[in-house]
């Protein structure tokens, strides 16, 4: 049976022992007949999903839907109604409350288990899509633990990326996929001592020799998973320090040898190191930064991808604004 209960509200007893005849050998369930006991059962038990009927005394079904959807405990609870209610527009007001799905009576208990299946099929689908964001979230912070590099940092890089591929033609798909994986893109300073990351000077040879071993930590890390989004976050996190004429490390690939998405990460990664405030450093005025930026085409960026990039600098900046005041 389900962990959390469904609710079944209806102010007719014969209706609940329907509900009860159809669903009580597949869920557990809980029952209220009037809308202020549906509120108080729905704060109480936190149920996975509320059948609620319409037409009962006192308050009906439109204002519980309204009333729940208003609170943040239970605004996420999918509501299906269930009435005697057939009109078009008793309908599209159930839906524009907020509800889920809309069944008519009398019910057919074929129709009612396939409505609630298919519910709750999409909650646990919200659910794991969430945990899985989650995932990429902690990953992606806790690269940065013990840097001096900030949270935001990897968020707002991210959307600068995702900016970016929208521009080149990327379906919604991949840009949505490119901005989840690039957050990922230092996993691999998780394997970089502490005392390197935080070294407040230059780096000597061996400790330079040490942190470029990142990218391919971070790849054998985010490669054991053959998701989609972790499969483009070992590759940006294997080649996001490759440079566009071979002189960047681990393997010193050239050109369109790099991936796309990590020549990508590359201009978005950089942009955001200059435009960011640092304990070392204050953040570059806009035109130092879009200076670099045109002085690493061809060397370290490609060519076309830091045009296009220059050429959105409106959204770009946006975005950079949207990120400073969310961080405030």
């Amino acid at each position: 049976m389900s962990q959390a209960p469904l609710l079944v509200v209806d102010d007719e007893p014969q209706n609940l022992a329907v509900m009860r005849q159809i669903l009580g050998t597949s869920y557990r369930l809980v029952f209220a007949r009037n809308g202020a006991d549906a509120l108080a059962a729905a704060a109480k038990h936190k149920p996975a999903l509320i059948l609620l009927d319409i037409q009962m005394p006192d308050m009906n079904g439109y204002a519980v839907c309204q009333a729940l959807k208003a609170d943040p405990s239970t605004e996420a609870t999918p509501v299906i109604f269930v009435t005697s209610m057939s009109d078009v527009g008793n309908e599209a007001e159930g839906f524009a409350l907020g509800a889920v799905d809309y069944i008519v009576k009398p019910v057919y208990p074929a129709i009612v288990l396939a409505r609630v299946r298919a519910q709750l099929s999409l909650v646990r689908a919200t659910r794991l899509e969430q945990s899985y964001r989650d995932a990429i979230s902690m990953l992606g912070e806790a690269a940065h633990f013990n840097d001096t590099d900030t949270g935001v940092h990897i968020w707002r890089m991210a959307a600068y990326a995702a900016a970016l591929a929208k521009a080149s033609g990327w379906s919604q798909d991949d840009c949505q996929l490119i901005e989840l994986a690039s957050p990922m893109h230092d996993t691999g300073k998780l394997g970089v001592p502490q005392a390197i990351l935080q070294k407040p000077g230059p780096l000597n040879d061996e400790e330079w020799k040490v942190m470029k071993t990142h990218p391919e930590v971070g790849h054998d890390i985010l490669a054991r998973s053959n998701s989609p989004v972790f499969c483009m976050a070992a590759e940006i996190a294997l080649q996001h320090h490759e440079k566009w004429d071979g002189s960047g490390y681990p393997y010193g690939l050239r050109a369109t040898a790099i991936s796309e998405a990590a020549r990508m990460v590359a201009i978005a990664d950089v942009f955001d190191a200059l435009t960011m405030k640092r304990p070392y450093k204050p953040a570059w005025p806009m035109e130092q930064v879009v200076a670099t930026i045109r002085a690493g085409v061809g060397s370290h960026f490609d060519p076309q991808l830091a045009q296009l990039f220059l050429s959105i600098l409106p959204e770009i900046d946006r975005i950079k604004a949207h990120w400073a005041e969310a961080a405030d």
